[in-house]
């Protein structure tokens, strides 16, 4: 492995882990949010904690699913054909 390979890989991790750290920290900020708007009663700040903290999940779920995607290509196309026809069949119902 060349020292260019390296320092790409090296990059690739800890850009990975920021994103990481950052869906987290946002799913943290999130649900303290959240907490605190169920603690003053005000619904507003329980639904944008609770859409921070949902946002900071969805972001690092498909993060994953693209970390898989991209170790595994074919599978990713399956999946994505499988479930292209599930919505097919499901919005082609009248």
């Amino acid at each position: 492995m060349s020292s260019q390979d390296y320092d790409k890989d090296l990059n690739k991790d800890a850009n990975r882990l920021a994103d990481k750290v950052e869906n987290k920290a946002n799913e943290f900020a999130g649900e303290a949010q959240k907490q605190f708007g169920s603690f003053v009663d005000s619904p507003k700040h329980q639904i944008e904690g609770a859409a921070r903290k949902f946002s900071g999940q969805a972001s690092e779920a498909l993060s994953g699913v693209a970390d898989k995607v991209k170790e595994n290509p074919l599978s990713g196309l399956i999946a994505a054909g499988a479930i292209g026809v599930v919505l097919g069949l499901l919005l082609g119902r009248k």
